[in-house]
């Protein structure tokens, strides 16, 4: 059967937008924003849940908004309570991790030694780090997401 020039021009738009999903993909991994736990979250999203990643990783952001102002909050204190400051760190470097934002992780685990030296300077230095690390993850994946959500409007099928 002939295909249109409209069915031709959609299947090589597709085409267009998977190979631009595979390299931003291979550029987030080389660039260190994810590791492998993000693959295998991929691999948890099947036809039944075709939300699944988008829906994990919006929980993350909004868990991660929430501890950026509660460590903003906790390190403008007149005395810092370093164990609080050291389980939100905690508990942020565990949400990164099961996501696979690996720069996320890796400011936290900076983060966590001056938890213990109880610096504060160099507790607040990381928390702007850990602010940048995030921005720059929350932006690479919103942008892998609108791909995404482009090529299954075009009809095309996500690359795993």
């Amino acid at each position: 059967r002939h295909r249109s020039r409209r069915e031709q021009a959609q299947i090589m738009e597709v085409g267009q937008l998977q190979r631009k999903f595979v390299d931003y993909t291979a550029s987030l991994f080389c660039e260190g924003f994810l590791d492998a736990q993000f693959t295998q979250l991929q691999q948890l999203q099947d036809e039944s849940n075709p939300d699944f990643v988008v829906e994990v990783v919006s929980l993350f952001f909004e868990d991660t908004e929430k501890l950026l102002n509660d460590l903003t909050r906790a390190l403008d204190q007149q005395i810092v309570d370093f164990k609080k400051v050291d389980a939100h760190v905690h508990q942020l470097k565990g949400s990164s991790s099961s996501i696979g934002a690996q720069r996320v992780r890796n400011a936290c685990i900076a983060f966590r030694n001056f938890c213990e030296e109880q610096n504060t300077d160099a507790c607040s230095k990381c928390l702007q780090q850990v602010k940048q690390e995030y921005s720059l993850a929350k932006n690479k994946l919103d942008t892998l997401f609108r791909l995404e959500q482009q090529i299954a409007e075009a009809g095309g099928a996500v690359p795993m």
